[in-house]
């Protein structure tokens, strides 16, 4: 299916959902184009944010469980102190009912063997009673704080669902945006964007590969740079869903994401986070399975195969793809796993028929293309 059939049969789904539009025809493509990766863009950094509350929300989650474990842990061997100090106050009432007590009794004794060992006798019950009330001040003091340390992370946990939700709407806005401008386009609008796009796409392309900053020839991957690769290739026309982290749809960081977990190796979950927290590596030393971040916020991120392409989930509306490394401005490019060593040999996956059909561009920054 070409490129613009599938953004027309989406367009049919999105008339059948979306109001009618404000008028977009009088526009240049140049500034149609300009306002849907303004748009785009607002859309992704909505859906990265509400990626990375997810994780935290986890996180939170995770710990409020562990403290409601150890709280119940420490209330059972609270109850477990009170009951030995429970059994103490019985026998020393039992010991006073039944005539005199222990340390009169000492003092009485005939026999002086006899006095010493009553005395060691009570001085062994006394400290076991000490140390039997201590460890029950411990114990409440304990439980004291792992309730507390829980209602706490509890209203953390309570303060993060609100923030998704909040994050959630911005995005389903955003992408009902986008949706009631490309549904005001005609065919012959779409076309001249789609061919903009393309002219955009081929330009930063030929630029990049002319100025030297890619690799001269397409290296091999580490094992597990491999197998990230092969799990990529295997998603390739899985639709683009904002959230998604598979196995069904990808956005763009839950598709580098997976595809690297599916390796033996965990990363960030989002693209600002991948940007953020894994080692760079220069462009001209890229290898197959190292991801390329885009644009000046790291909003987009693909996994590179080598010979100038990614794989990538472009944005709503498209599949995940093949498309060329520049096909959005660039901003670096980080290694998952800079200790491996390359394969001496490695055969690419093959890709299936129409890998590199669909939309290249993701989600814009947000000045203006510079063609």
């Amino acid at each position: 299916m070409t490129k613009r059939l599938i953004r027309l049969a989406w367009l049919a789904a999105v008339l059948a959902t979306v109001g009618p539009p404000p008028s977009a025809h009088a526009e240049p493509v140049g500034e149609l184009l300009t306002r849907l990766q303004g748009l785009y863009q607002k859309a992704e950094e909505a859906a990265e944010a509400y990626n990375a509350t997810e994780v935290a929300l986890k996180a939170r989650q995770d710990e409020e469980r562990r403290l409601t474990t150890e709280l119940g842990r420490a209330r059972t061997a609270l109850g477990v102190e009170k009951a030995v100090v429970g059994r103490l106050a019985r026998e020393q009432y039992q010991g006073v009912r039944g005539g005199l007590s222990p340390s009169l009794r000492m003092l009485l004794a005939g026999d002086p063997q006899q006095a010493v060992d009553q005395r060691h006798i009570a001085a062994r019950e006394g400290a076991r009673a000490a140390g039997v009330v201590a460890r029950l001040e411990r114990g409440e003091r304990q439980a004291d704080v792992l309730a507390a340390a829980s209602r706490k992370a509890l209203d953390a946990q309570k303060a993060l669902s609100t923030d998704r939700k909040k994050q959630q709407e911005e995005v389903t806005t955003r992408l009902k945006d986008v949706e009631r401008l490309l549904a005001a386009l005609t065919p012959a609008e779409l076309a001249r964007l789609d061919a903009r796009e393309e002219a955009v796409t081929a330009g930063a392309q030929r630029d990049l590969v002319d100025s030297g900053r890619l690799p001269a020839a397409t290296g091999t991957p580490t094992a597990a740079g491999g197998a990230a690769l092969r799990y990529a290739t295997e998603q390739i026309g899985k639709p683009y869903v904002w959230g998604a982290e598979g196995p069904a749809s990808f956005d763009c960081s839950g598709l580098t994401s997976q595809a690297w977990e599916h390796a033996g190796r965990s990363i960030p979950r989002t693209s600002q986070e991948q940007w953020e927290k894994l080692p760079r590596v220069p462009l001209d030393r890229l290898r197959p399975g190292d991801l390329v971040l885009y644009f000046p916020k790291a909003t987009h991120v693909a996994l590179y195969i080598g010979d100038g392409k990614v794989i990538q989930a472009p944005r709503p509306g498209a599949t995940v793809k093949v498309s060329p490394v520049a096909a959005n401005p660039l901003l670096g490019a980080v290694r998952p796993d800079p200790e491996g060593a390359p394969l001496a040999e490695f055969t690419p996956p093959m890709l299936p028929e129409g890998a590199t059909a669909g939309e290249d561009t993701g989600y814009s920054a947000e000045e203006k293309p510079d063609r």
